[in-house]
């Protein structure tokens, strides 16, 4: 057997039975490695760890339940976890949320939100006892509430300043020195996590390609889908999608406008190199 007809196997093998929630240890067995190989080949293959893997798998499962109106015990059971707090630690880890909030889409969730002045004009920000959630340029102060209370729907919405806003606002101030204490609350798949996570490790005033990113995330050929997640980026600047360029060094599409994006960059580049 191939390393690859054993990843195969191995993936083929935790969709089946991702309701045992298999250890490591079974797992290897199930393609004749090592615990310690089995590790290393997968996470080579996969771009993740057979663990992690696992529990991307075992939530999209449970979100597909809750969609359905599964009760949180139900989907527990469903999923083999031993209780609703494990299914709570499942979601809190890879959906940045807890179950309830998912199927609840934001209901007895509280945002408070305002307006603030940044380099490249106002920008709205919006966060969740848990951290920031939403980061967005507002040329019209209205559209962009409304375009908040489309992404949370039955969440209840306190126009006013918070202390996750004014520690976030220091990104435009001291060059990203305090980004490890600003605490995120995010939606999103585990493939846009994952590319998100890997703009966050692009150094302040430098730029990368839609292909490097993809290498970096161990997809080399996903460059397409690495774009749409970069799009779907909720959190304007603090993750820093305007990093990103193609690879003909054309800036490349903005949601919030091309120009503003150049302009970030310019700003950006001179404040690490200098302005000569």
């Amino acid at each position: 057997m191939t390393d690859y007809e054993r990843i195969a196997k191995a993936i083929s093998y935790i969709n089946e039975h991702f309701r045992e929630q298999p250890d490591l240890d079974h797992l290897a067995d199930v393609v004749h490695l090592s615990k310690y190989h089995f590790h290393r080949l997968f996470k080579k293959w996969a771009g993740v760890s057979p663990k992690k893997f696992l529990e991307y798998i075992s939530v999209e499962h449970a979100k597909s339940l809750l969609r359905q109106s599964a009760s949180l015990a139900e989907t527990s059971y469903q999923l083999g976890l031993s209780g609703t707090g494990r299914l709570h630690d499942l979601f809190i880890n890879i959906e940045r949320m807890t179950p309830g909030e998912f199927k609840n889409k934001g209901e007895n969730l509280v945002i408070n939100y305002e307006f603030y002045d940044a380099p490249f004009g106002k920008i709205i920000m919006a966060s969740t006892p848990t951290g920031l959630c939403h980061i967005g340029f507002a040329n019209n102060e209205q559209r962009s509430v409304r375009m908040l209370r489309e992404k949370y729907t039955n969440a209840s919405l306190i126009r006013g300043r918070v202390p996750f806003h004014q520690n976030a606002l220091k990104i435009f101030q001291d060059d990203w020195k305090s980004i490890s204490k600003i605490k995120l609350h995010l939606k999103a798949t585990p493939f846009q996590l994952k590319v998100w996570e890997a703009l966050l490790k692009i150094p302040f005033g430098e730029i990368r390609t839609y292909s490097q990113v993809a290498d970096e995330i161990g997809r080399p050929t996903a460059s397409r889908a690495v774009g749409a997640a970069i799009g779907s980026n909720p959190v304007a600047y603090l993750i820093p999608c305007h990093r990103v360029i193609k690879s003909t060094g054309v800036i490349g599409d903005y949601h919030w406008g091309n120009a503003r994006k150049a302009a970030i960059v310019g700003w950006e580049a001179a404040k690490t190199y200098g302005e000569n």
